[in-house]
């Protein structure tokens, strides 16, 4: 009669189950490198890994008499040394290793992305999967990828006043005036409705009066909603021209009426910021921008704004 061993049966199911997790990180690895970014399989990759995890301490405790002969091997350490450096490697990420990981179709889970090219930048925003906004902004002959100029891309509503940062500095900043202007005077409005405890009337959808983007970009009722404005302010610093020392930002700005929707539009330059305070509070106006200026004018070619709302509109 044959009598079976309850520590082999148990070892040979523990590295069983370690082989199926095994296969299914595997597969959800080579799917989160080669396709677009996915909660869901990036999720079941990373708890398997904990699963693994738990199954690999179990083989250890299954196997400890055995591993310890292991560890008298002299080439053990060939091999510790070998994963340590390979870790260090892809950790630190060398320009070939960076090559390998470009080819990835896994840019992450970020709202919005942005590019600077040779002949333009982009910039991609898709804070919802049935909406995608991206703005490609076409260079002229005085724009260096090297040396790029600061840019800062918002959001503002009919009443002039700042929604949300898309893409700017993470401060305030003197290259770009117009847009800290903006930027703190939302910031103060934020900070005065906090301390009025009336946080619920700052993001209320009414027109001219709302401060979340949401009920512009993404509006639950379409028919309520109402027009807003995309702007950028481009400065190249130490761009000396005529009797400027460094010439003034550049603002371009598009308006975008959800009742009336178009997929493609073409930003317009309307003007370069100038300090006008008023009461002694600081102001800026905007300025026409006239034959004084030279090098400003040719950083950007065009800018256009692209609005994919097919996939909402299907659904």
């Amino acid at each position: 009669m044959k009598i079976s061993d309850p520590g082999k049966t148990r070892r040979r199911i523990t590295s069983l189950l370690i082989l199926l997790t095994f296969l299914v990180m595997s597969v959800t690895g080579a799917l989160s490198f080669f396709r677009p970014f996915s909660i869901k399989i990036v999720g079941l990759h990373a708890l398997m890994g904990f699963v693994f995890m738990a199954f690999i301490v179990v083989h250890i405790l299954n196997n400890s008499r055995q591993l310890r002969g292991y560890l008298k091997s002299p080439k053990i350490w060939l091999i510790i040394a070998v994963i340590v450096g390979l870790s260090a490697l892809f950790f630190y990420q060398p320009a070939p290793v960076k090559a390998v990981l470009g080819l990835s179709q896994n840019l992450g889970p970020a709202l919005d992305r942005f590019e600077v090219k040779e002949d333009g930048m982009v910039y991609l925003y898709a804070p919802s999967e049935y909406y995608e906004m991206e703005l490609t902004v076409k260079t002229g002959p005085n724009f260096d990828p090297e040396n790029p100029p600061a840019i800062a891309i918002w959001l503002e509503n009919q009443g002039d006043y700042h929604i949300k940062t898309l893409l700017g500095p993470d401060e305030i900043s003197a290259e770009l005036p117009y847009w800290s202007f903006k930027r703190k005077g939302w910031e103060n409005a934020k900070e005065e409705a906090q301390r009025d405890d009336e946080i619920d009337a700052v993001s209320t959808p009414t027109p001219n009066g709302s401060f979340d983007p949401a009920d512009y970009i993404l509006p639950a009722d379409s028919d309520t909603s109402t027009p807003y404005k995309l702007l950028i302010e481009i400065n190249q610093t130490g761009d000396a021209h005529g009797d400027y020392a460094d010439q003034p930002s550049l603002v371009y700005s598009v308006e975008i009426d959800n009742l009336s929707p178009v997929t493609f539009q073409i930003f317009d330059l309307i003007g370069y910021p100038k300090r006008e305070d008023e009461s002694g509070k600081e102001a800026w106006g905007l300025y026409f921008v006239d034959e004084s200026f030279g090098s400003a004018l040719k950083l950007v070619d065009s800018v256009l704004l692209r609005i994919d709302r097919e996939k909402q509109e299907r659904e």
